[in-house]
C-alpha cells in the first residue's frame, strides 16, 4: 500500500504540483521554455514517473501581441513647404520677412488642416523697410490666429466666427494702421495665403507674388501693384519693355504709405499635386517663369526647390534680396 501511495500520489510541496500563475513582478513577456526533450528526463531507479507539465496561459488583463494581418497600417497626406530668404549678392541688409504656419490633427473632430503663409518686402527706399516688413507679419499673422485660427481650434461654428477673407483684409488694414503709428518712415508689400483644406485664401499688396505651378504649367495669381504693370495694363508699355524699365520698382499701392490702403482678396481650389509659390521680387525679377515652372516641379522636396530658387537669383546677380515659400498639395 506505501509503494502505491509513493507511486500515485504527490505531495503538495513539490515544485512541479504549483498551479501556474501570472507573477507581476515580472515583464509580461515570457522567456521561452525548455523544449519537452530537455524537462523530461529518464526516471531513474526508485522515483515517481515526471508529471508532463502544461505551458502556462497568459493571464487575464495580460497584452497580448495581434497578429500580424490583423495590424492596420494608415498612412495620411498632408501639405509640405519650404522657406528660404537671403540678403543676395548687393545689399547689406535683409528687408524681406517670411512667415510660415501649418497645424494637422487626427481625431474624432475631423478639422481641417490650416496654414498661414507670408511674404513681406521692406520698400527698399525706405529706411526701416526692415521694421515694416517685420511689423507687417507679425500683425497679419497674430490677427488671423486670434480671429481664424483659435476659433476653428475651438470648434466654433462658421455663423459664430468671422469669415476669413474678411479677417485676412481686416488683419492687412490693421498691419498697415501699426506701420504708419510706429515706423512712419517705413513701407512694405504683403503677401498671404492662408490654407483650409484644398483652399486658399489670399490677400496682396505690392509686388511680392504668388503662384500657382501645375504639370501645365505656372499662373500668376496675383497681381503687381507697380507702376510699369499699370502702364502694361493700359497698353502703354509691353511686358518685354516692363522687364527693364527704370521705374519698375516704383509701386503705387503699399503698406504704409496712406491712412487706407486697398486689399486685392481672392479664394482659389488647389489642384492635387500642385505647387503654390510666394515670392519677392527679388527672386521673380531675377529668375524667368520658366525656370521657376522647371525647378519647383523637378523637386519634391519644397525645401530643396526654395534653396535652389535662391541660389539661382544669386546666381543671376542677386540685385536684391530673396524670399521664396514654396507649398506642395498632396494628392
Amino acid at each position: 500500500m506505501d509503494l502505491f501511495r509513493r507511486l500515485f500520489t504527490q505531495s503538495p510541496s513539490k515544485p512541479q504540483d504549483k498551479p501556474a500563475v501570472s507573477d507581476s513582478s515580472r515583464p509580461k513577456e515570457t522567456a521561452p521554455m525548455e523544449p519537452p526533450s530537455a524537462r523530461t528526463a529518464e526516471p531513474s531507479p526508485g522515483t515517481p514517473p515526471a508529471v508532463e507539465t502544461v505551458a502556462p496561459t497568459v493571464a487575464d488583463g495580460a497584452t497580448r501581441p495581434l497578429p500580424p494581418e490583423t495590424v492596420i497600417s494608415t498612412s495620411n497626406e498632408h501639405l509640405s513647404f519650404g522657406q528660404s530668404t537671403d540678403v543676395g549678392m548687393v545689399r547689406t541688409t535683409n528687408q524681406d520677412t517670411a512667415y510660415s504656419m501649418f497645424s494637422t490633427s487626427r481625431s474624432a473632430d475631423q478639422r481641417p488642416d490650416f496654414g498661414l503663409f507670408i511674404v513681406a518686402d521692406g520698400m527698399g527706399g525706405h529706411h526701416d523697410g526692415e521694421k515694416a516688413s517685420a511689423m507687417a507679419a507679425h500683425v497679419v499673422a497674430t490677427h488671423i490666429a486670434t480671429n481664424v485660427y483659435l476659433p476653428m481650434l475651438r470648434g466654433e461654428n462658421d455663423a459664430d466666427r468671422m469669415p476669413i477673407t474678411e479677417a485676412m483684409i481686416s488683419a492687412v488694414q490693421k498691419a498697415n494702421t501699426d506701420i504708419i503709428a510706429k515706423v512712419p518712415e517705413g513701407g512694405t508689400t504683403l503677401t498671404a495665403v492662408a490654407i483650409v483644406g484644398d483652399l486658399a485664401y489670399i490677400v496682396h499688396v505690392g509686388d511680392s507674388r504668388v503662384y500657382l505651378i501645375t504639370r501645365d504649367g505656372l499662373e500668376q495669381i496675383t497681381r503687381d501693384h507697380s507702376l510699369v504693370q499699370r502702364l502694361v495694363e493700359l497698353d502703354q508699355l509691353t511686358p518685354e519693355e516692363a522687364i527693364n524699365h527704370h521705374q519698375k520698382n516704383v509701386l503705387y499701392r503699399a503698406l504704409g504709405q496712406s491712412d487706407t490702403v486697398e486689399v486685392d482678396a481672392l479664394t482659389r481650389r488647389l489642384p492635387p499635386k500642385s505647387r503654390v509659390m510666394l515670392c519677392s521680387d527679388g527672386l521673380w525679377n531675377l529668375v524667368n517663369e520658366e525656370e521657376i515652372a522647371a525647378l519647383v516641379m523637378q523637386h519634391n522636396n519644397p525645401q530643396e526647390a526654395c534653396d535652389k530658387l535662391v541660389a539661382l537669383a544669386n546666381t543671376h546677380g542677386g540685385t536684391d534680396n530673396i524670399t521664396a515659400i514654396i507649398l506642395q498639395i498632396p494628392g
